[in-house]
């Protein structure tokens, strides 16, 4: 890439400016740097064959992690990273290798370490209930938004109803 003042030497400082979310690139040789008064602190020449290795083996990494893609919805790993979702719940059986790694650089392990989630324990009565009781439960349940509890004492309800019937 030659540099973009003098058109002459090639470019070797790359400067990126962000001004107002607009990009611009400028491209200059060392000499034209110095003019501008970018400071270059290049002494050694770079060998191009290690930029060249170090695209390589980045682009490698990238397309085997893309490649992992699920045989039954078709998802990728790159659609997974664009959406934050996964297709199917085959998914995470064909792309497992890169979940893992997710999970490792965001909680610092692939592997869950923390508390067992219990279920609350409902109420056991031991007296048996009557209609107006359940029904006054029934009411408070539904009340307070606890719709498991409420289905419960509903089919109670239903059953005591058929056999007084």
């Amino acid at each position: 890439m030659l540099c973009d003042n003098c058109k002459e030497r090639d470019a070797v400082v790359h400067l990126t400016r962000i001004v107002d979310n607009a990009v611009s690139q400028l491209h200059l040789c060392e000499k034209c740097a110095a003019a501008k008064g970018v400071e270059t602190t290049l002494s050694v020449p770079q060998h191009p064959l290690g930029d060249i290795l170090q695209a390589v083996q980045q682009q490698a990494a990238t397309t085997s992690e893309d490649a992992a893609a699920c045989t039954f919805c078709g998802a990728t790993a790159r659609d997974f990273r664009a959406s934050g979702r996964l297709g199917c719940p085959h998914c995470y059986d064909a792309m497992e290798r890169s979940l893992r790694e997710l999970l490792r650089r965001l909680h610092g392990s692939s592997r869950h370490v923390g508390q067992r989630y219990e279920t609350p324990v409902t109420h056991v009565v031991d007296k048996p209930d009557t209609l107006h009781d359940l029904r006054d439960r029934l009411r408070r349940a539904i009340e307070n938004e606890q719709f498991e509890v409420a289905a419960e004492l509903r089919d109670r309800i239903r059953t005591l109803e058929t056999e007084t019937v």
